[in-house]
């Protein structure tokens, strides 16, 4: 007689709750950080697990038998981790290249500062785009797009069933060339307004050789671009809204392509 009513199948269907959560969640943007204090990281899985598990969960079943088989499971938690972090990671790299196509034109290409959650340099136009691009995420509930997305995946894709499809491929290269097309549709407006003023200044340069164009046209180019630079808030506003809207379906159809579903 089973006294305290304990179900073997129940802890293991927790323990692969808080396993998908904590592998994938970590990989995420803004949730996985390294700002973000591990013991803070680590409260916010076991909330999320505790919130989740009654509604979403896998059966206790599917708990591999062996080392060798948690193993491969591990590897396709953090595969599908890494995967779901891609695909939203495009977007801010897409607004980061831009950012720095833009500072080289205004003369910023020796002007870096250092990205604190990638631990990278980068121009203080592309950082400047980047944090700008990071609050209007943040404003139009991107992150629980990628809850609701982590959701999806209890779904979709069982632990240990992750499959590298050439469908799966395909959607995240199709994704992938997009990122210096709107890196260009981002640093067009202000990369035209200062290739006007390299024409007005060669144009000076001739008509009156005496003048120090170098010294003229520094203060400028740095006056335009940055007032040009005002007017990609709406643009960038506008492609994350979009990216925001369609991430939904974006995960959908990757999901179907690289796991089999807890019906199939």
């Amino acid at each position: 007689m089973d006294i305290f009513n304990f179900d073997p199948n129940a802890l293991l269907s927790f323990y692969l709750t808080l396993f998908r959560i904590s592998v994938v969640l970590f990989l995420l943007p803004f949730f996985g950080g390294k700002s973000i204090p591990a013991p803070a990281k680590g409260a916010l899985v076991l909330v999320l697990t505790l919130a989740v598990w009654p509604q979403l969960s896998f059966p206790g079943t599917l708990m591999p038998a062996s080392g060798w088989e948690i193993g491969i499971m591990f590897l396709g938690e953090l595969l599908l981790g890494m995967i779901m972090g891609m695909m939203v990671q495009f977007l801010f790299s897409a607004i980061q290249t831009g950012g720095q196509l833009i500072g080289f034109q205004m003369g910023f290409s020796m002007v870096n500062v250092i990205d604190p959650v990638t631990g990278t340099s980068e121009a203080v136009t592309a950082h400047f785009l980047y944090m700008i691009a990071m609050l209007t995420f943040f404003a139009l509930n991107g992150p629980l797009h990628l809850l609701a997305g982590l959701a999806q995946s209890f779904e979709l894709v069982p632990p240990g069933s992750l499959l590298l499809t050439p469908d799966a491929i395909n959607q995240v290269f199709s994704f992938s060339k997009q990122l210096f097309i709107l890196a260009i549709h981002i640093a067009a407006p202000v990369m035209a307004a200062l290739f006007m003023i390299d024409l007005a200044l060669a144009l000076i340069g001739r008509a009156a050789p005496q003048m120090h164009i170098l010294v003229l046209g520094f203060p400028i180019k740095i006056a335009v671009g940055f007032f040009f630079l005002g007017f990609l808030f709406d643009i960038m506003a506008t492609y994350v809204g979009n990216y925001i809207q369609s991430l939904d379906a974006v995960y959908n159809n990757l999901f179907h392509a690289i796991g089999p579903g807890l019906g199939g």
